[in-house]
């Protein structure tokens, strides 16, 4: 096979890996959101740990795990290399669907290399430029999670870092690492990151909700609930009843 068909190849392969994760640390959401059958994975981080009031961060992860059978994003609290280390090592031991959370600092890339040659996924969260990006995949990264929204929120344009990294990572085929579009605000962010060939966006479960939504969509299924009600007609013979799934 050329190069040039080994690039198309790949290149067809990662687009159409288009993932969804929820940045969430409540379980309830998780549940209710991996019913669907849409959700791919979780990332979680200690600010959304804290939110969610949960007294025991080992449990709740252990917990999320069972639910979501995709990479689960379980961050490190430390930020020198050895503690970082070691409690990269007992985060992955949870359960083999765990992705360690490391930041975008020297160390942190240093547990990333360190974790990805031993066979853990490892997202590297805190990324803010195309040069951090780089980075994160030399280091052997798995995911790397670019900040659109805290970005935007300084006046600079979010989605033109993941069109900077996508354009980057195309280039170099040999880079594993998948862009985990993160801090997304909007269904729009959610578009634009597709449009680009981000792999993954991670989005919070009211965004998520909000990507069903479109009042046309609404105003047509009420017209044919309205429709098939004055038929008198029904699918389901007489005795037949819905099978309870506990999905939406």
């Amino acid at each position: 096979m050329s190069d040039d068909l080994v690039h198309v190849t790949t290149h067809i392969v990662r687009r159409l890996n288009v993932k969804f994760f929820v940045d969430t640390a409540d379980l309830n959401d998780i549940k209710d959101l991996a019913a669907t059958g849409l959700l791919d994975g979780v990332t979680t981080n200690p600010s959304l740990v804290a939110k969610s009031g949960h007294s025991n961060f080992i449990d709740l992860i252990k917990d999320i795990c069972a639910v979501v059978s995709g990479p689960v994003s379980a961050e490190v609290a430390a930020t020198d290399f050895d503690t970082m280390m070691a409690e990269g090592l007992y985060l992955s031991k949870i359960a083999k669907n765990i992705a360690v959370k490391v930041p975008l600092t020297p160390a942190g890339l240093k547990v990333c290399k360190t974790l990805s040659q031993q066979g853990t996924m490892v997202n590297v969260t805190l990324c803010f430029s195309a040069a951090q990006a780089i980075l994160a995949a030399k280091a052997g990264a798995t995911f790397v999670s670019p900040f659109v929204g805290r970005l935007d929120d300084i006046g600079e344009n979010g989605m033109q870092l993941i069109a900077d990294i996508c354009e980057i990572y195309k280039a170099y085929p040999q880079f594993k690492t998948e862009v985990l579009v993160a801090s997304v605000r909007h269904p729009m962010h959610v578009v634009d990151a597709a449009k680009l060939g981000a792999h993954v966006a991670t989005i919070p479960p009211n965004v998520i909700r909000q990507l069903f939504a479109h009042p046309l969509t609404e105003k047509g299924l009420a017209q044919f609930v309205a429709d098939w009600q004055k038929t008198g007609q029904k699918i389901l013979p007489e005795g037949v009843q819905p099978m309870k799934t506990g999905r939406a």
